[in-house]
């Protein structure tokens, strides 16, 4: 169980928000994979999944974000204030880095781009087409439209994948900043990045006994 943390004041454009699961259980192609999940967590908080691959740290990042179905138990969270981040970067190749941002921010009705283009250190490739940037570019590009979005509720599978380690100080450093304006992240990730007032929690404590007995390797590789 995850205690609630104090609340900050000053959230900004962002609205109060408590996250809370009770016995949450997650499936996965109809296979049993996590249960028994119970925390409260307060805005202005970062939740980190750990667990080895295939233990269903997509699968609960999913589950929670309303792509899966809960199995069991009770999940208590505004949809309307989530914006998710898988392990696609949700890239239109064909426009520029600019436009992809426009286009995310006419999808959620938020304002100018431009800081969020020097925030991720992205105005200098703003006139770049996507199809022409890194991977790790990419990346970042993915995550800039969580800013665009103006949500408070931040889901992220891997946010650092591809990043190098300026690039993976820059993410720490907006989810913090995230965080301290009363947003709430929960992230996958194996590296120990620094963001404030960070709480963990190990998945593997919570595996299905289903999901014990019915190994898939191929699974466990796909859904890390």
């Amino acid at each position: 169980m995850l205690h609630r943390l104090p609340t900050p004041e000053g959230l900004g454009y962002l609205k109060r928000m408590n996250i809370r699961t009770t016995s949450l259980g997650c499936t996965r192609n109809g296979r049993a994979i996590l249960s028994g999940i119970s925390f409260d967590l307060a805005d202005g908080t970062c939740l980190v999944l750990r667990g080895s691959n295939g233990v269903g740290k997509t699968t609960l990042l999913k589950t929670l974000a309303g792509l899966l179905p809960l199995q069991q138990g009770s999940l208590q969270i505004d949809r309307d204030q989530v914006a998710y981040a898988g392990h696609l970067d949700a890239v239109k190749a064909q426009l520029t880095v600019e436009e992809n941002l426009q286009f995310w921010a006419g999808i959620y009705g938020t304002g100018d781009i431009r800081t969020v283009l020097k925030k991720l250190d992205l105005s200098a490739l703003a006139d770049r087409p996507a199809h022409a940037l890194s991977a790790g570019q990419k990346r970042r590009l993915g995550l800039a439209r969580l800013l665009v979005s103006k949500r408070s509720i931040w889901l992220l599978d891997e946010p650092t994948a591809s990043l190098d380690s300026q690039s993976t100080a820059l993410v720490a450093r907006v989810i913090s900043d995230h965080c301290a304006a009363g947003g709430t992240a929960i992230l996958s990730t194996h590296l120990e990045l620094p963001i404030r007032k960070v709480l963990t929690l190990d998945l593997g404590k919570f595996t299905s006994k289903s999901a014990d007995s019915e190994p898939d390797p191929f699974l466990d590789e796909a859904f890390a």
